[in-house]
């Protein structure tokens, strides 16, 4: 256990605040579980069920090949940004994050109108295709979860300095053997982390999987539909969704166990004057071909979204219309203005909260440190669903009656959003050799200096890789605060879902439309306040 007491009181008080708002609510919930007919037999009976193994099989090879495919697309885009010359290249930075703005069940909507049985693009190649099912999930979930890994990867790609590619290629590599032999094991802990928060993202998305699931059952639905479906089965929909935490969690350790056995430190805080080597000019029309490719496809889907906002009747009347915009302004302002203030009030806090776990996580010794890593992904792990009838078990009574007041959504959100400010700040701190931070300390820096003067501001691609995700899922989220707004703070996603469920697709879209408006400009200025001046922090 450090001797620090500011580190001591830190780790306590951290550690307290996840005790209250991370396992207790879950302990609510798995208390819960166990109230069922079946008792401490529940889980027996849900895994020698057959009928309910099938979604889970389902859910595992979803997760594990939606992890790939969008990590390999989110590396494609993070190493175009962060790692070439090449002109433009701005443009696919904002299309790499622009499917985090929208909420993803519209994304489905846009996919139906397109690939769908009647789509635009079915009729029109008279395609036998059917976008309901495995492979409108895998479409639909990789667009969706790819901006996430390439937020990650991006934050890994930023922190290893060129020099040591430059040192490659003055000793005779190639520009694919740097790449192969160096740049990519280097980005090693940025790749692991991004495959295990896109695979617990696409286990626990339930919003994509409700609408174009169709046969292709997964868990987060079951569990959903237990809950809150006909069967009102909460204690059997809270068994199911626990069954999620195993395939998680087993992630969770495999990704921990095998990066944890090697080095990954490239910032050493020598000074450096090299500059990002040139890839060449083929790979960079390679690159750029696949980036136009993908590109195209990013905005053929929520182009779709615009102009259905633009309708009178999404899929019905097409004539053009301002009128949704209007009622937007006319109907929605307090969804939007509480949307806004709480995501505004969660995101700094989300933050900073996330990269302090990480920096004790990878810096400090104490005891119950794997205890509390593993705590702070729960979270994350868990559906939505879950967490939110967790919040409303554990905080309906006295003394944490905290039902139907903004704080609870407030909280939600932090603790909701935390384990990717945790992820990223780890796969960055692990890249930053401790020679820094144990200079500042022989100097007689207090560690609380070092993390604020040293180690913060070289965690700068991880705090907007944190900021930016978390203030997007605060404006989008729905799993999880369905359960805990109130008449008096509701929120615009509710506001989408409630116009989707009546049918009037053209003013959720035109809501939709506008989120993704605030939180794009949101993002523009998050990227120039936190841009600073790293290289030359560390240069320096």
């Amino acid at each position: 256990m450090t001797k620090e007491p500011a580190v001591r009181l830190a780790i306590l008080l951290l550690g307290l605040l996840m005790t209250v708002f991370i396992v207790y609510p879950l302990f609510k919930v798995i208390e819960t579980s166990f109230a069922s007919t079946d008792g401490i037999f529940v889980y027996q009976k849900l895994i020698t069920d057959p009928v309910l193994r099938r979604p889970v099989l389902n859910s595992l090879l979803l997760g594990v090949i939606v992890s790939c495919i969008s990590t390999l697309i989110g590396y494609f885009f993070a190493y175009l940004v962060g790692r070439t010359n090449l002109p433009g290249k701005f443009l696919f930075r904002g299309m790499a994050t622009f499917p985090l703005i929208a909420p993803p069940f519209i994304v489905a909507l846009s996919a139906i109108i397109l690939l769908g049985r009647q789509g635009i693009i079915t009729r029109l190649f008279e395609w036998d295709f059917s976008i309901y099912g495995f492979w409108g999930l895998l479409i639909v979930q990789s667009l969706h979860l790819f901006p996430l890994a390439y937020l990650v990867v991006l934050g890994a790609l930023e922190t290893i300095d060129p020099s040591i590619e430059e040192a490659s290629i003055n000793q005779g590599a190639t520009g694919w053997q740097t790449f192969w032999y160096v740049t990519l094991p280097l980005s090693f802990p940025g790749l692991g982390s991004s495959m295990l928060l896109t695979f617990i993202e696409s286990l626990a998305d339930f919003g994509t999987p409700l609408i174009l699931g169709g046969n292709y059952r997964v868990l987060s639905v079951e569990s959903y539909l237990k809950i809150v479906g006909a069967e009102q089965d909460l204690s059997r929909g809270a068994a199911l969704a626990i069954l999620l935490l195993v395939p998680t969690l087993t992630a969770f350790f495999i990704q921990k166990f095998y990066l944890e056995r090697k080095p990954y430190a490239t910032v050493t805080g020598k000074p450096s004057t090299a500059r990002i080597a040139d890839v060449g000019r083929f790979p960079k029309i390679i690159l750029a071909a696949i980036a136009l490719l993908i590109s195209s496809l990013t905005i053929l889907f929520y182009g779709t979204v615009f102009y259905g906002s633009l309708t009178q009747i999404w899929g019905v009347n097409h004539a053009l219309t301002l009128g949704h915009f209007l009622t937007t302004f006319r109907e929605g302002a307090d969804y939007v203005g509480n949307t806004f203030i709480l995501a505004a009030i969660a995101t700094p806090l989300d933050t900073l909260l996330g990269l302090t776990l990480a920096y004790l996580f990878v810096r400090k010794k104490f005891a119950g440190r794997g205890a509390m890593e593993i705590i702070s992904m729960l979270t994350f792990a868990v559906p939505g669903t879950v967490i939110g009838i967790g919040y409303i078990l554990a905080f309906n009574t006295k003394p944490l009656l905290l039902q139907g007041t903004w704080l609870i959504i407030v909280l939600l959100f932090i603790f909701r959003n935390m384990p990717v400010g945790v992820r990223a700040g780890i796969a960055t701190l692990k890249q930053i050799d401790k020679g820094i931070e144990e200079a500042a300390h022989s100097l007689g820096a207090s560690s609380l200096q070092v993390f604020r003067d040293i180690t913060l501001p070289l965690l700068k691609p991880a705090l907007f890789s944190s900021l930016a995700h978390s203030f997007i899922k605060c404006m989008v989220a729905i799993s999880a605060v369905i359960f805990v707004v109130s008449g008096r703070w509701n929120l615009i996603t509710i506001a989408i879902l409630g116009y989707v469920e009546t049918g009037e697709l053209s003013q959720a879209a035109a809501l939709c439309v506008f989120v993704m408006m605030v939180v794009s400009a949101v993002l523009v200025f998050l990227r120039i306040a936190t841009r600073g001046r790293r290289r030359e922090f560390v240069r320096n």
